[in-house]
Formats: structure tokens, sequence, C-alpha cells
């Protein structure tokens, strides 16, 4: 099972359209998605800024914009 974490922040469309590409990926079904919010910690806002949306698995980062080829790719190279 995949662990992927989207890191992204209220009131922004990127990490909207982020989170509903995600949610309705087939390829995800039975995966954990977690959603953290990088506005609630001063780490996360430093480290990720305006970078959002960002998808980590496996310590691994994705970087908007992406789309689901983009992701299918990120998650066929797990290490």
């Amino acid at each position: 099972m995949l662990q992927l974490v989207l890191y992204s922040t209220d009131h922004c469309a990127l990490c909207d359209e982020a989170l509903e590409l995600l949610l309705n990926m087939p390829e995800l079904v039975g995966h954990q998605l977690m959603v953290a919010d990088i506005s609630t910690d001063d780490v996360l806002l430093a480290r990720f800024g305006e970078r959002i949306p960002v998808l980590v698995c496996d310590q691994r980062q994705l970087d908007a914009p992406f789309d689901a080829d983009d992701v299918r790719q990120f998650i066929s190279e797990r290490s």
C-alpha cells in the first residue's frame, strides 16, 4: 500500500484541483492519502511555501503543477 501525503492549504485553487485529481484516480484506490495543511506548521510552511501543492511518497516529491500521467509515473518510480 502506498502512503501519499499532499501538502496544501486552504483557499488554494491548485491544491483543490490536485486533491480532486488524486481522489478520482483509480490507480490510488486502496492506498493511503493524507492531506497536510502547511499553514498550521511553520516548518512545513518554510519547506513547501509557494511550491504547493506537493505530493510526497517514499521521501520523493512531485511539485505542482501535475496531472494524472505525472502521478502515474511518480508512483511507478517508487523505490
